[in-house]
This record gives C-alpha cells, sequence and structure tokens, in this order.
C-alpha cells in the first residue's frame, strides 16, 4: 500500500538507491569481516583484546585515517539498526513491537530491556567482528572469552557465512521474482 502510494520519484529512484546502499553496506561489513579472518590466521594481535597503550587522538583506529573511521562509525550505525529489524523481525518478538497510543507499560519496559540489551552488546559484536579496534571506553576488550581463538573465528565465519547466504538468498528470490514476472507476461 505504501509502495502505490510513494511518488514516481522514490519508487524509480530512492527505493533502488536504498537498495544499492544496504547491500554496499552489507558487502563492505562481510569483506571487513573476511579480512578480519584473514588477521585471526595470520596474527594473534587481531584478537579483540583490549587496548593497552592506545590514547584517543594519538592513534588512528583505521588504516585508512578518517575515511576508514567514518566508514566504521557508518557500519557500527548499520549494525544496531539491522540488528533492532532482525530483532523485532523474529517470530518470537514481534509481539513486543509497540502499538501506537495502544501499549502497555509492561511492553514499554520489555521494548527497553531487549534496546539496552542490544546496546550493551554492540561494541563486543562490532569489536569480535573486527569491525573497530575502539574500545568505547567500557573495556569491552577484557572479556575472558574474546582471547579465546576458536570462539572469535568461529563467530566471525558464522557472521561472515550467514550474512553471505542471507544476501545471495535475498537477491535470488529477487531476481528469481523479476525474471518470473517479465517472463509470464510475455507466455
Amino acid at each position: 500500500e505504501l509502495r502505490h502510494r510513494a511518488s514516481p520519484w522514490q519508487r524509480n529512484l530512492g527505493y533502488p538507491l536504498a537498495m544499492l546502499g544496504l547491500l554496499a553496506l552489507t558487502g563492505i561489513s562481510v569483506l571487513i569481516v573476511c579480512f578480519h579472518v584473514l588477521e585471526l590466521l595470520l596474527d594473534d594481535a587481531a584478537m579483540p583484546r583490549g587496548i593497552q597503550d592506545a590514547s584517543l587522538g594519538q592513534v588512528s583506529f583505521s588504516i585508512f585515517g578518517s575515511f576508514g573511521a567514518a566508514l566504521q562509525v557508518v557500519l557500527i550505525f548499520y549494525l544496531m539498526v539491522s540488528s533492532v529489524v532482525g530483532f523485532y523481525s523474529s517470530p518470537l518478538f514481534t509481539r513486543l513491537l509497540p502499538e501506537r497510543q495502544d501499549t502497555p507499560l509492561t511492553k514499554i519496559i520489555g521494548n527497553c530491556v531487549s534496546l539496552l540489551v542490544l546496546s550493551s552488546a554492540l561494541p563486543v559484536f562490532s569489536r569480535t567482528l573486527g569491525i573497530t579496534r575502539f574500545d568505547l571506553l567500557g573495556d569491552f576488550g577484557r572479556f575472558n572469552w574474546l582471547g579465546n581463538f576458536y570462539i572469535v573465528f568461529l563467530y566471525n565465519m558464522g557472521f561472515a557465512g550467514l550474512t553471505t547466504l542471507c544476501l545471495v538468498k535475498r537477491v535470488s528470490w529477487a531476481v528469481q521474482a523479476e525474471l518470473i514476472r517479465a517472463f509470464g507476461e510475455d507466455g
């Protein structure tokens, strides 16, 4: 219904650009995680432990300088939004979605707790995936399990594999549906 009410500019330019942006952000995050997996295999320093002597402003947290730092911020924001959307899209938590002017207090508290847990996990998540090395002043790199190579390696491989699988599935389904629609109208 919203697609039919959208202007032609939104349908023909806005939606495709948004999809290309989402595909690009997903692809970039998978590439960064794949490079992090290679770093894990080659160098022990790639483990997401705390940084002891790196002071803010003295050491660049990205090899690409300011552009890399801005890309990290964008990717972390993208991961935050996608994790919230994925959380509320899962069948177990769809009932937790607030309704406009009709949300009971228990549902509001449940939403607050859920968003607090998601936002607390985000620094550890982005650091474990190798998207950033920044400690976020919480010293999240000192968790003991972040020093376990197998856990970090399997976490990175799982993220890269599942994200690639979802991306391929989503894109291939869309292409397949368009092909069926195109050939179905001609035949």
